[in-house]
């Protein structure tokens, strides 16, 4: 990982893909905008970049675009507590330090003790699908124990949480619930806690939370088992945070192209000829993150799935947040899904 805060510096005009190249390679996660003296202009975050995203910006748009031009800084000469301090009230991981003429000199991040500690928030991992897209495979073995880069899926899937610092796990079992209990355990392998969520019916990928009987005090992560990705978890609760939302969803760019040249017709006259264009929409990811108190209006026992719970925020008034994923996933729900999977695998997973 880079550490050294000058790797940070970018130019307004620069992509956000610069941006972003800059972001994923360090442990600062941060981009300093300056002009050709080093004098911040502004910051820019990944919830900014994701905030862009949403807003219509693309990978082409320039850091400027989508900058905090005021951001909090502090000085060098204040003591390193005071800067902590600051940054936890405003609720900051970064504090930018600058001299009497507004040049970078320095970056503060918050303490690295607290960031590698074990988090307090749960993961619930939705493992009790019937795979029936995926059959015969899924006949005699549950989706999320089919094999992909040499390791069951959830498997994948569970490293991949540990690895920023999850260490509580629901996990929703149904279909051949004994085989997913047997090959994962209670979670020695990896030093966590695993609590499986059985259901004795399809409860939907909503409905099971409801069987959770521990006292949950902090946002939970909800991701369907069937799920590849290289999202960061961390960067999620962070924008979730942010967003003061009751729950978000991560949501990924799907292009569809008409395979038809379209007509445009006005008044019974046409007016305008499209050939085969293409439309990009937004799709639900399968990744969600959950304050506690939504908990409480899924019925206990009864089948609800993720999408009518967000509707039932959305019609109550709270309107959740939406986190683009902008980095690799795939939902593996059909043939050439898994296929793709592990031809994919060894180039986005480091195997072990």
């Amino acid at each position: 990982m880079v550490k050294d805060w000058r790797n940070t510096l970018v130019f307004p005009q620069e992509t956000l893909e610069r941006a972003i190249e800059i972001i994923d390679a360090s442990s600062l996660q941060i981009c300093l905008v300056v002009d050709t003296g080093h004098r911040l202009l502004g910051t820019v975050t990944d919830g900014d970049i994701r905030r862009g995203l949403i807003r219509t910006h693309s990978l082409s748009s320039t850091v400027e675009d989508v900058m905090n031009p005021n951001p909090l800084v502090s000085s060098p000469d204040v003591e390193k507590a005071v800067h902590n301090e600051i940054m936890l009230r405003a609720s900051v991981r970064q504090l930018p330090l600058l001299d009497t003429t507004g040049t970078v000199v320095g970056l503060v991040i918050r303490d690295d003790i607290e960031t590698a500690a074990p988090l307090d928030n749960w993961v619930v991992l939705m493992a009790g699908g019937l795979g029936q897209r995926l059959r015969p495979m899924t006949d005699h073995l549950p989706k999320p124990l089919l094999e992909v880069g040499r390791k069951p899926l959830l498997e994948t899937i569970l490293e991949s949480f540990v690895g920023y610092n999850f260490n509580r796990f629901f996990i929703s079992v149904n279909y051949m619930a004994d085989r997913v209990k047997e090959y994962i355990g209670d979670g020695d392998r990896w030093g966590v806690d695993i609590v499986y969520l059985e259901e004795d019916n399809s409860l939907g990928t909503a409905g099971s939370l409801s069987l959770i009987q521990e006292e949950i005090e902090h946002p939970l992560i909800v991701m369907n088992a069937d799920v590849l990705t290289k999202t960061n978890f961390s960067q999620l609760l962070a924008f979730h945070s942010e967003h003061g939302a009751q729950a978000t969803m991560c949501v990924r760019e799907f292009e569809f192209q008409v395979p038809y040249g379209v007509v445009d017709i006005g008044h019974g006259k046409i007016t305008r000829l499209i050939e085969k264009p293409s439309k990009t929409y937004y799709v639900n990811a399968g990744i969600y993150v959950l304050e506690p108190t939504v908990l409480s209006i899924i019925e206990k026992g009864s089948p609800l799935n993720m999408t009518d719970l967000f509707q039932m925020l959305i019609d109550q008034g709270d309107f959740p947040a939406a986190f683009p994923v902008r980095e690799y996933w795939l939902d593996i729900g059909q043939y050439e899904d898994y296929r793709r999977a592990n031809g994919e695998f060894s180039s986005v997973f480091s195997e072990k």
